[in-house]
């Protein structure tokens, strides 16, 4: 891997771990981070023996947004200077898509958030598979409060995950939440003491890491095809990932181990 500035990658069997590291600015966003997670995520989309990613923020917060400090001199600048046609929007989609490669990974993911999570921070924990908060964790999409919106998956992500009135009302009034609520809404699936809050997110991440990756790989796509399609169509996607999975060398061992 480079030698990244603004995050950290480290593997420690077929778990990978992602650390923001700006913790002087609570792992604020700026060009130069997005810059990194998106040549990191090239890489570990070609990584076949990913089993699983953990994501989490250097020091006392996951996250606290976007850069506006550094950005409305860079490339947000730009953004907001430009007539609203096809450019722009390519323009924009090149901040509002530096983690997109998240989901599309071909093993599941982890959020280990503590601390602040607000705005870009909590769309990044979004974008994984699973989320885990510390009990000190404040989540919430601020951006309203500024005259913007969420754009970097939240406005398709966050209704799927807690319901489209409580997605609603979370975007709308840019409310913050404790970890408790989040919990309680569905946004998160584990709430851990803080000083848990790593071991637990590697143990969930090792957990996973165990399972079959084909079949785990396979549930993940046929999930992510069914949003799109009606229900024979669903059927369909997941009984193709089965076919993969019968034929498989992971299944017919574990069929053979199963018998012995």
């Amino acid at each position: 891997m480079s030698d990244y500035q603004a995050i950290r990658y480290d593997r420690r069997g077929h778990v990978g771990t992602l650390t923001l590291a700006r913790p002087h600015k609570r792992n604020a966003l700026n060009p130069a981070m997005r810059a990194e997670l998106v040549e990191l995520g090239g890489q570990l989309l070609a990584d076949e023996t990913l089993r699983c990613l953990v994501v989490t923020g250097d020091g006392p917060s996951f996250c606290a947004g976007i850069d506006l400090a550094e950005d409305m001199a860079g490339t947000l600048a730009a953004f907001a200077e430009q007539p609203l046609n096809d450019e722009t929007v390519e323009l924009g989609l090149q901040v509002a898509g530096t983690f997109e490669w998240i989901p599309t990974l071909g093993c599941p993911s982890v959020a280990a958030v503590r601390g602040h999570a607000y705005g870009a921070g909590l769309q990044l924990a979004l974008a994984c598979d699973f989320r885990i908060f510390s009990r000190d964790a404040r989540v919430g999409l601020t951006e309203t409060r500024y005259g913007l919106l969420p754009d970097m998956g939240a406005t398709f992500r966050l209704p799927r995950i807690v319901g489209e009135g409580r997605a609603r009302e979370l975007i709308l009034l840019g409310e913050v939440i404790g970890a408790d609520e989040a919990l309680r809404i569905g946004l998160v699936n584990r709430v851990v003491d803080d000083d848990e809050l790593d071991s637990a997110a590697v143990e969930f991440a090792e957990r996973l890491a165990g399972q079959p990756p084909l079949a785990v790989r396979g549930a993940r796509r046929a999930m992510e095809a069914g949003r799109g399609l009606d229900d024979f169509a669903s059927l369909r996607a997941a009984v193709a990932e089965q076919a993969r999975c019968l034929a498989s060398e992971e299944f017919n061992q574990s069929v053979s181990t199963e018998r012995g």
